[in-house]
């Protein structure tokens, strides 16, 4: 359903290019719930806006994104007007300040739905359909942001994000400012699109991988602007092969083991710099497994079906 191609999204600094996401490719399948998840700063909310929302500091730098068998002018911020809410839309990661808070919420969707040529009263009736499936009363529509409590806005963002039934959602950090009982309501929203037909596919972005585990189909790890393993979320949890994988499996807390049981494991020194990145594997300054072969770009090493990871160090599955 959505190919990327050796994607590069660059930001332009007063010191060079940070190569955030260099030479990306993955693809999502129709009707799947994709994970997205490495460490603060690996490009994961980088490539989810770069697919909805490129614009300056962000740069295009090369790469292809085809959805639905259609490219994506993603390097041309107007002509990608034509696909937003209706093709690709993205629920942002700072969704809670995402809308205008001087407009009532109902005259901030009318101009959203303007700017697309698309009148108020056509949408009017799956708008209402839309926020009783998320809990929310009509009367919200007269209502400021600002009245609205966090687990509101978060809900309220989702269903114009979602309102025109894009065929790619991209929810980006969307739990990251709730509660634990507002996160578990918000994943199971943002599934029960895709399940009600909504929307096709969804690409998941987050930091914990304990969220995907409830949620996704696949899960795609990112470290330094590139990927290092791609996997169903049973391979991703239960076999992991990537050292980066792994340490950042163990530094998460298990249910019913207690600190004095077991110390959590944290990953040693710090990611690298993006200005001027290392040659050869991006995690190598950080893995127990380096080696003198890891100067060189790790191969793509396809450990089973439908499961892959770019490592010298793992080996395919006999």
């Amino acid at each position: 359903m959505l190919e990327v191609r050796n994607l590069k999204l660059y930001y332009k600094t007063l010191r060079g290019y940070v190569k955030a996401v260099d030479d990306v490719t993955f693809h999502v399948r129709d009707g799947e719930l994709l994970g997205l998840a490495g460490e603060s700063g690996c490009g994961k909310s980088t490539l989810g806006n770069g697919l909805v929302l490129l614009k300056p500091p962000m740069n295009f730098f090369g790469g292809e994104v085809l959805l639905d068998g259609e490219k994506l002018p993603i390097e041309d911020y107007e002509r990608m007007r034509e696909f937003r809410f209706k093709k690709v839309s993205i629920i942002p990661q700072y969704a809670m300040d995402a809308m205008n808070p001087t407009r009532k919420i109902g005259k901030y969707i009318e101009d959203v739905l303007d700017s697309k040529g698309i009148s108020f009263e056509s949408v009017k009736e799956t708008l209402l359909e839309r926020l009783k499936l998320v809990n929310l009363p009509e009367r919200v529509l007269k209502m400021y942001p600002i009245e609205l409590s966090g687990g509101m806005k978060q809900r309220m963002v989702m269903v114009i994000s979602t309102l025109l039934n894009p065929s790619l959602l991209i929810a980006d950090e969307v739990t990251s400012a709730l509660d634990v009982s507002t996160q578990k309501a918000v994943c199971l929203m943002i599934r029960d699109f895709k399940e009600l037909g909504i929307v096709k596919s969804i690409i998941f972005i987050t930091h914990d991988i304990s969220v995907l585990y409830q949620i996704a189909d696949r899960i795609m790890i990112m470290y330094a602007g590139r990927i290092a393993e791609i996997g169903k979320t049973s391979q991703i949890v239960q076999n992991p092969v990537h050292p980066y994988t792994k340490m950042l499996l163990t530094s998460l807390p298990e249910v019913g083991v207690r600190y004095t049981e077991r110390i959590l494991s944290g990953i040693p020194g710090q990611p690298p710099q993006l200005l001027e990145p290392p040659k050869g594997c991006r995690f190598k300054e950080r893995c127990p497994l380096r080696d003198k072969i890891c100067d060189k770009e790790p191969p793509l090493v396809e450990i089973e079906e439908d499961h892959v990871a770019y490592c010298w160090k793992v080996k395919p599955n006999a």
